[in-house]
C-alpha cells in the first residue's frame, strides 16, 4: 500500500491519491529531482504478481513513452520499487470524460466534434508509431478547463487478456467499448481502436451507452450481435453526416470501418459543413456479421456459466474426500511455488549509465556493456546544448536503477531549432512580437519615417518593414520590426517663440507668424495655430501662428496732448 509521504524509487514523493481503479491506483506526487508535479500509477497487487503481465506491461509502457503529441499524456518513467510496479506520467489537473458526461448528461454537437477531433488526432499519432491503445473509454480521456483533451493509459490494456471479461470492474467498464472481434477472442488491430472511438462518440452525443447488460458477457454478446442504435432517432436534429461517422466507426465487420483513424478525423473536420447537409445514410459494403457462430455460442455458454445455478445433488462423501485431498495438495504446491519463484527468477538490478553527448554508436555500446537492451527506434528532439546526432537523454533516465535487460530508448539531438520567419508587413506589430518571442527570438520594435503620413491614419501599430526580411533564424537571434513614425500637432499655445521655431525646423514646416497687439495676455503668448491639435503633421506644410505683442503707444502732438 502506497502512503502519503512515501517515496517511489527514492524520487517520487507521494502527495495524495487521485483515483482508484481495478488495475491500478493513481497518486499525485512530486518529482524531487526535477521539482515538478507528476502522476504516479501503481499497479494493483494481484497484477503485479503476474510476471507475464508485468513484462508485457513494461514493454508496452516503454513503447508508449516515445509518443509525443499534445493530446497524449506524456510518460516520463516506468519501473519497479519494492514490489510496486509504477508509471510516472505528466500530471493533468482536469476531469475525465466519464465525469463530464455524468455532470452534463450530454454535450453540444460542436463540443462533441471538437473532443473527437482531438482524440482521433492523438490516436492517429499513436497508430503512426504502430501503437494500439486497446482500452479506449471516457475514463481514460482527461479534459482540462480550456477544452484540451489528453489520452492516458497507453500500454496497460495490451497486457490484459481480453477474453477474461469478468476479471475486474475495470474490464467490466471496458467491455462497453469492446470491439466485436475482441469480444470473440481475436487480437486487437488499429480498427479495434476505431470501433471504441465510435462507441465513445455515441456516448458523448446521447449521454448514454449503446449496449447495456447485467454482466460483461451479456454486453459482449450485444457488441457482436446487435447493430448500434441510431443517434438520429434519439435526436432528429443531429445531421446524417454525424451519424454516418458513428455508423462507419462502429461497424461490426472491420472491413466496413474506416481504413484508419486519420480518415475518421477528416470526416469529423467536415461533418458540420453546409456541403454535408444532405448526405445519405451510409450503407455497408461488406456483410456485417462475419463473426463465427461458434465464437458467439462460446460466449453465450460463458454467460450461462456465470449465472446462478440450481444446487446439484450432493456427491458421495468418498468423492468429496478425494477432491479435498487433491485441492489441498494443489494449494500447498502453489504456495511453495509463489514463495520460491521470486528467488529463482530474480533479475539483478543495475543503474542506467549516463550517455548524454555521446554518439549513437558510443551510447549503444556503453548501454549494452552495462547489461541493457536498446530500443531499435530512436527519438529525435531539438537541443540548444547538444550537437546534432548526439544523445540528449534516455528513457529510463540516467542513474535510474532498472533490471538487467531493460530496454532503453535513446533521444538524439536534431541540433538547434530553426525558426522560419516570413514577411510580416501589414500585421499588428505587438501580435507578431509576442508570437516571435514565444518561438525564442529577441524582438525589437522601432519607428521609421514615412513619406505620406496620411496613408497611415489608424495604422500606428502596423508593421511597415522588418530586418531581416525572411528566412531562417535560431533561438535568441534578433529581428527588428518597424512601425510608421506618425506625429500630430500638439497644443502650441504654451510654446515659446524659440520652441516654436525648433518645432517647425524639426518637421520641415513653413512657419508664418502674425503679431496681434493686445494687453490682455503677456507679450509672446501664442494666441492661435492654423493646424488643429491632434491632426497629422505633413512635412513641408504651412503653419500660421498668431502671437501677442504689446500695443504701440500713440505719438504725442506739439501741444503735449495725446491725439484722439
Amino acid at each position: 500500500m502506497v502512503t502519503k509521504g512515501q517515496k517511489i524509487n527514492d524520487r517520487y514523493e507521494i502527495i495524495r491519491i487521485l483515483g482508484e481503479g481495478g488495475m491500478a491506483n493513481v497518486y499525485l506526487a512530486n518529482d524531487t529531482i526535477l521539482n515538478r508535479k507528476v502522476a504516479v500509477k501503481v499497479l494493483r497487487g494481484d497484477l503485479a504478481n503476474d510476471e507475464k503481465f508485468v513484462r508485457r506491461f513494461q514493454r508496452e509502457a516503454l513503447s508508449a513513452s516515445s509518443l509525443n503529441h499534445p493530446n497524449i499524456v506524456e510518460i516520463y518513467d516506468v519501473g519497479e520499487d519494492d514490489g510496486n510496479f509504477y508509471i510516472v506520467m505528466e500530471y493533468i489537473d482536469g476531469k475525465n470524460l466519464k465525469q463530464l458526461i455524468k455532470r452534463r448528461t450530454k454535450l453540444t454537437l460542436p463540443e462533441v466534434i471538437d473532443i473527437m477531433k482531438q482524440l482521433t488526432d492523438g490516436i492517429a499519432s499513436a497508430h503512426d508509431s504502430f501503437i494500439i491503445h486497446r482500452d479506449i473509454k471516457p475514463q481514460n480521456m482527461l479534459i482540462l478547463d480550456n477544452g484540451l483533451v489528453k489520452i492516458t493509459d497507453f500500454g496497460i490494456a495490451v497486457a490484459l487478456n481480453s477474453t477474461q471479461l469478468t476479471q475486474t470492474n475495470s474490464v467490466m467498464g471496458s467491455v462497453h467499448y469492446l470491439p466485436p472481434e475482441q469480444a470473440a477472442g481475436k487480437g486487437a488491430t488499429f480498427k479495434s481502436d476505431i470501433y471504441s472511438l465510435g462507441i465513445l462518440m455515441y456516448e458523448l452525443v446521447t449521454g448514454s451507452l449503446p449496449f447495456k447488460g447485467e454482466n460483461a458477457v451479456e454486453i459482449a454478446l450485444k457488441q457482436m450481435k446487435e447493430p448500434i442504435p441510431s443517434v438520429r432517432e434519439f435526436d432528429p436534429s443531429i445531421p446524417q453526416s454525424v451519424e454516418n461517422i458513428i455508423l462507419k466507426a462502429c461497424a461490426k465487420n472491420p472491413k466496413n470501418r474506416y481504413e484508419n483513424v486519420r480518415d475518421m478525423h477528416n470526416d469529423l473536420c467536415n461533418c458540420l459543413d453546409e456541403s454535408m447537409a444532405n448526405v445519405d445514410k451510409i450503407e455497408y459494403e461488406y456483410k456485417e456479421y462475419e463473426i463465427s457462430t461458434k465464437k458467439i455460442k462460446e460466449v453465450e455458454k460463458e454467460e450461462e456459466d456465470i449465472k446462478p445455478v440450481k444446487k446439484k445433488e450432493k456427491s458421495s462423501n468418498k468423492a468429496a474426500w478425494i477432491i479435498g485431498i487433491i485441492v489441498g495438495i494443489l494449494i500447498i504446491a502453489a504456495i511453495t511455488l509463489i514463495l520460491m519463484l521470486p528467488k529463482l527468477t530474480k533479475i539483478p538490478e543495475i543503474s542506467v549509465p549516463n550517455v548524454t553527448n555521446l554518439t549513437i554508436a558510443q551510447a549503444e555500446k556503453k548501454l549494452r556493456d552495462a547489461g541493457f537492451a536498446i530500443n531499435e527506434t530512436t527519438q529525435e528532439e531539438f537541443s540548444d546544448s547538444i550537437s546534432e546526432g548526439k544523445v540528449i537523454r534516455t528513457i529510463p533516465q540516467a542513474d535510474v536503477v532498472r533490471k538487467k535487460g531493460t530496454t532503453v530508448t535513446l533521444y538524439l539531438s536534431k541540433g538547434t531549432e530553426k525558426i522560419e520567419i516570413e514577411d510580416y508587413t501589414g500585421q499588428n506589430i505587438y501580435e507578431v512580437k509576442g508570437k516571435l518571442e514565444q518561438l525564442g527570438l529577441k524582438v525589437f520594435i522601432e519607428s521609421q519615417n514615412v513619406e505620406d503620413v496620411t496613408l497611415y491614419e489608424d495604422k500606428g501599430d502596423e508593421i511597415i518593414d522588418q530586418n531581416p526580411k525572411s528566412g531562417e533564424l535560431y533561438k535568441d537571434d534578433q529581428i527588428i520590426l518597424y512601425y510608421p513614425n506618425i506625429v500630430v500637432y500638439p497644443d502650441l499655445t504654451e510654446y515659446t517663440l524659440n520652441d516654436l521655431q525648433d518645432f517647425a525646423d524639426k518637421y520641415e514646416l513653413n512657419l508664418y507668424i502674425e503679431e496681434v497687439e493686445t494687453d490682455s495676455v503677456a507679450e509672446g503668448t501664442i494666441l492661435s495655430q492654423s493646424r488643429t491639435k491632434g491632426t497629422l503633421i505633413v512635412r513641408g506644410a504651412d503653419l500660421n501662428i498668431k502671437i501677442a505683442v504689446v500695443p504701440k503707444a500713440e505719438p504725442e502732438n506739439n501741444s503735449g496732448e495725446t491725439t484722439e
